[in-house]
């Protein structure tokens, strides 16, 4: 699929050398429109509606709902009868979007899945230093869970009730972006720039569950005035210790 809301930046300006959340905005549109058409471009291939100006507020029904009951009653509770009311869409007119609980959680994983690939690629194909891949991808990952937190929130909460093939999915999408992070950990190290001795799988994996802590205990730290921006700051400078950053090293 070809990187929806991703625009063209010229080198050296803007995102990701700019990692404000600003910047990052002005880079990947994740809400309002654009996101519906994402949905859209995503989960249209199970869908009987066709017409991408029709579906697309729809979409925006089903999902809002969806997360809403969710959140409410819990996604295995949920029925599509719940759904239908919530929406105010007919059983009939709901099944043309979507055939089962099953296909609204894999639309749900997969929308989340093609965002972080797209972002992720697109700060790879940037070539950076392992210092700011790292502070690209640290930022990146909490702005685009901050911005499309129902989604994220669903995807964890809600993993143990998906399906094998779904848990396993998202289980991957994990497992992936563990792997980023440990393979610009030994780019850094191998540039000499970081330092570690320690076991870099189990690095990356806390810091990854450390990112997830935004969108799981979001209300704890804007409750302190912290922000997203904040957040990742702290996390890449906590993390940046452990590898003992050399900003002078040779890159």
């Amino acid at each position: 699929m070809e990187s929806a809301g991703a625009k063209t930046l010229s080198p050296g300006q803007g995102w990701p050398l700019d990692t404000s959340l600003e910047a990052f905005r002005e880079a990947w549109e994740l809400e309002g429109e654009p996101l519906w058409q994402r949905v859209f471009d995503v989960h249209h291939e199970r869908m009987q509606i066709k017409n991408g100006k029709t579906a697309v507020k729809n979409l925006q029904k089903i999902f809002d709902c969806t997360f809403r009951l969710a959140n409410s009653q819990g996604f295995h509770s949920m029925s599509l009868r719940d759904l239908s009311r919530e929406t105010g869409i007919s059983m009939g007119g709901l099944y043309a979007y979507i055939g089962s609980k099953s296909d609204l959680a894999s639309a749900i994983e997969s929308v989340v899945r093609s965002t972080i690939d797209d972002v992720l690629s697109a700060i790879h194909a940037y070539q950076l230093s392992p210092y700011q891949h790292l502070k690209a991808v640290i930022h990146a990952d909490l702005y685009m869970n901050h911005i499309m937190h129902p989604w994220y929130y669903f995807c964890f909460i809600e993993a143990k009730g998906l399906d094998k093939e779904q848990r396993e999915a998202a289980m991957n999408m994990e497992l992936q972006f563990d792997q980023g992070l440990q393979n610009i950990f030994s780019k850094g190290i191998e540039a000499g720039v970081f330092r570690y001795e320690g076991n870099l799988a189990l690095l990356a994996s806390s810091t990854t569950a450390m990112l997830q802590q935004w969108y799981l205990k979001r209300w704890k730290f804007l409750q302190r005035g912290v922000s997203v921006s904040d957040y990742a700051e702290f996390t890449l400078n906590l993390l940046l210790n452990n590898l003992s950053y050399q900003s002078g090293a040779s890159r």
